[in-house]
């Protein structure tokens, strides 16, 4: 069987559980020195534990890979540097950073505080930032790398209860665009892939917790989650791979056996005239053009 990362050095944050792990495990077999990097925290970054992260080291270690452990937070600046070192002192370089440590503090837009807003956008979104900022200065001088963040449809098309974690999703894409188009000519690629998958983070997801049979399930459940973790990793050894060296500043959405690249924000409609509308021009025509069609995502209660 083909390695086609064999000399690769890979950092996979937020390898100890779920997907993160699914990834880790596929670049070691694939034939990456990988550094696991878990804080150990619960769903909610709470708490810290690092045995999960060593268990995934000695999963790999066991099945003839090279692998080291990384404890640090990717939300803080210095230790996500630290995570980044350690590659480069264990291992000798880093040649693929993979941005997937995340935590949930799902509430309603309402009634979220402040700490649940920062706490969630410092894992995803700066975590990202943090961890990407550190790698590319090495992958600059070695004039090759490959990021693969991990975005959601939650931030991509939206999900209620999920502001803090959608905004760091979306954010997350926007970052993947940015930073393909400024790391491109050093021959550094950037890609987000939007997972589907059933992990632990899942059941954190309002309504997703009640099981259609249950006395409290609404009418009409959502389709049961019956992906593996282990379903995004092919795409992110793929992607990390030196025959994906032209595949840079794509969104991909991986569920099960399916992959699709998702398209950039485009133009659906357009309406225009020479000079400035008006409001009352724009309160005529739209309707009639740009509005044609248009599905309210959470139109209002009928009054009782």
């Amino acid at each position: 069987m083909p390695k086609n990362l064999k000399g690769k050095v890979a950092v996979v944050t937020g390898a100890g559980r779920g997907i993160g792990r699914g990834i880790a495990l596929l670049l070691a077999q694939e034939g990456a020195s990988v550094v696991v990097n878990d804080l150990g925290c619960d769903v909610d970054g709470s708490g810290q534990e690092v045995r999960a992260a060593d268990e995934v080291v000695d999963e790999i270690r066991a099945a003839g890979g090279t692998a080291v452990a990384s404890h640090d937070s990717v939300a803080d600046f210095a230790a996500a540097e630290r995570i980044v070192a350690t590659a480069v002192r264990e291992l000798g370089r880093i040649d693929v950073l993979v941005n997937n440590a995340g935590i949930l503090r799902d509430r309603m837009f309402f009634n979220m505080s402040e700490e649940e807003w920062d706490a969630v956008v410092g894992v995803h979104l700066k975590g990202s930032w943090n961890c990407t900022r550190h790698a590319s200065r090495r992958m600059r001088e070695q004039k090759s790398g490959r990021i693969i963040s991990i975005t959601s449809t939650s931030g991509l098309y939206g999900n209620a209860g999920q502001a803090n974690y959608g905004a760091a999703k979306d954010g997350i894409a926007g970052l993947t665009r940015v930073v393909s188009r400024e790391l491109g000519k050093y021959g550094i690629t950037a890609n987000a892939i939007s997972p589907a998958a059933q992990t632990r983070m899942i059941a954190t997801i309002p309504g997703m917790s009640v099981k259609p049979g249950d006395a409290k399930a609404p009418r009409r459940p959502r389709r049961p989650m019956v992906n593996d973790p282990e379903d995004i990793a092919p795409m992110v050894a793929y992607l990390a791979t030196d025959a994906a060296a032209n595949v840079n500043g794509q969104i991909f959405h991986v569920q099960s056996g399916m992959i699709a690249r998702l398209s950039d924000p485009a133009p659906v409609r357009t309406m225009q005239k020479r000079e400035r509308w008006t409001p009352a021009e724009v309160a005529t025509i739209f309707p009639r053009t740009l509005g044609m069609d248009l599905v309210n995502p959470a139109p209002p209660r009928a009054k009782a």
